[in-house]
């Protein structure tokens, strides 16, 4: 499997990781650091994750200065992460903000939990609607496991393909997790502000085309 790269500094190495692929590498089973060996043979060293089912950016550090540097920035909340997620359901307002405390269960879900919970924020608004669907674009300014996933879910709006958040039966419809890290803003060492961004892939995009042709096909029926 190829990799694109998206960016490539001394320091930083991005690439737009495909739906399906680890972040990083576990016991028994390669990841994304496998496939970009070609690229650089070297110690990738990972700052943040995204779910194995979700697509788009992520972003290593080559060496243990630049780690530094950019996990700092994680832990200051400088660095802009944008999602684009399609979630079951409409909205009834063009965004919003969900302010929900989190927590990991050993059952591998993240869920809120106001006792025990860490303070987390989900900011989200509307980019397209659809029939029975929306396309959100979503800023996560914490960074806690599965947050946009859960969070969506707790206000009722699951991601469409999510097979751990949700109705199974009506996600099992879609072929693919619909979450996709559309950008991400960080600083390089020199203080230099750069994004890095990825185009949803086909596997997306085709899902959003199959619900635009269904949304046009109803509003031709509805024209007299």
């Amino acid at each position: 499997m190829t990799v694109r790269i998206l960016f490539e500094t001394d320091d930083f190495l991005a690439a737009d990781k495909p739906e399906g692929v680890l972040s990083v590498s576990q016991a028994g089973e390669g990841g994304l650091p496998e496939l970009l060996r070609d690229r650089f043979p070297g110690k990738l060293y990972p700052v943040h994750r995204l779910d194995r089912g979700a697509s788009g950016v992520i972003v290593f550090a080559k060496n243990a200065a630049a780690h530094r540097h950019l996990n700092g920035q994680f832990d200051r909340r400088e660095v802009r992460k944008t999602y684009l997620a399609l979630v079951d359901g409409v909205p009834s307002s063009n965004r919003g903000q969900i302010n929900a405390p989190l927590r990991e269960f050993g059952s591998g879900r993240t869920a809120v939990d106001p006792k025990r919970g860490k303070p987390s924020t989900t900011e989200w608004k509307v980019a397209e609607r659809f029939d029975g669907a929306t396309l959100l674009r979503v800023s996560p300014s914490t960074g806690r496991r599965h947050q946009i996933r859960a969070h969506l879910y707790h206000v009722g709006h699951p991601i469409l393909g999510d097979l751990r958040y949700g109705d199974r039966a009506r996600q099992e419809g879609t072929p693919r997790l619909m979450l996709h890290a559309l950008s991400l803003e960080f600083s390089l060492l020199s203080g230099e502000r750069v994004t890095v961004e990825a185009p949803p892939p086909p596997s997306f995009e085709a899902v959003l085309a199959g619900l635009r042709t269904k949304k046009k096909t109803f509003e031709q029926r509805k024209t007299p």
